[in-house]
């Protein structure tokens, strides 16, 4: 497993299930949690706990407990356990989880509850935990007995400064855009969303050396540059349409040296040919729409 924070690395490979692993800081609203991991043939069932403490005896609260499970029927149970007692179970059988495949799980904390996200699937609320206990944080997963019932490839926790960010958002990069230089936006798509906008601009020209325009209503991701005062062809061609509404997502956008790579929640989606050829002078980013912006990092 490997466990990567913001100012933070620990790695481990290959945890012996159960794994318990202990984050310092504070669990704050805005939080992402990535699991990765794979389903063997004969799995019963799993869990990610999200809890307080590491205590068995009396037993640590659970602020979330996620739990797939394939023995009758494919199914996931969300639950909280508070002075050692569960409270009632949310299920649902709609689950992407299958057995002899591998999976990404990504909870995100919010204010009044945990969301976990995933491309495709629905959202499972639980407002139940009592996140501002969960100091140091926990992330726990175990199988039904001393026998790893699922490989645990990946986890990582990422904070978020803040819940939201003002719309529309302006702001200039940490340095000049080129060829290695990466843009990472995360947010949440409204529920009504009809589209939003990500803009690479140059300061110094006005001119839009990227424009990054998803479109809900029509389920199009459109691309273009606006230069010269003129708005060029736009670019609409991509496989999967990779926003709806009310998701997470965390859009990271690359330069290389011919062409932005933009990949959407771990998942390449598109790439665009620079336009604008004075890579260092695009110096700022724009984003504006129909999103909670909860973080913008650029490296």
């Amino acid at each position: 497993v490997m466990l990567s924070l913001k100012n933070l690395q620990n790695i481990i490979y290959n945890p012996v299930i159960p794994y318990v692993g202990t984050i310092p800081g504070q669990l704050e609203p805005g939080t992402l949690i990535v699991i990765r991991g794979h389903v063997p043939c004969d799995s019963d069932r799993f869990q990610v706990d999200l809890q307080c403490g590491s205590s068995v005896k009396p037993r640590a609260d659970v602020a979330f407990h996620f739990n797939p499970r394939f023995k009758w029927s494919d199914c996931i149970v969300c639950n909280t356990l508070k002075n050692e007692k569960w409270g009632w179970e949310e299920i649902t059988y709609d689950t992407p989880f299958k057995k002899e495949k591998s999976f990404e799980i990504v909870i995100m904390v919010l204010k009044d509850k945990f969301q976990v996200l995933k491309p495709d699937t629905p959202h499972f609320p639980s407002n139940r935990g009592d996140i501002s206990k969960i100091v140091p944080r926990t992330v726990y997963t175990k199988s039904k007995d001393s026998t790893a019932n699922h490989t645990l490839t990946c986890a990582k926790i990422l904070p978020t400064s803040c819940l939201s960010k003002t719309l529309p958002f302006t702001a200039r990069l940490n340095s000049s855009m080129g060829p290695g230089r990466t843009v990472v936006i995360k947010g949440e798509v409204n529920k009504t969303a009809k589209g939003f906008n990500v803009d690479l601009v140059s300061g110094k020209s006005k001119d839009i050396a990227l424009h990054l325009n998803p479109r809900l209503n029509i389920k199009a991701f459109v691309r273009n540059s606006f230069l010269h005062e003129s708005w060029g062809e736009e670019e609409r061609n991509i496989t999967c349409f990779p926003f709806s509404p009310g998701m997470y997502f965390e859009m990271i956008i690359y330069c290389d040296v011919r062409e932005f790579k933009v990949a959407v929640n771990g998942v390449h989606s598109l790439e665009y040919k620079h336009r604008f050829k004075e890579l260092s002078n695009i110096d700022t980013l724009e984003i504006d729409g129909d999103i909670h912006l909860l973080e913008v990092r650029s490296w």
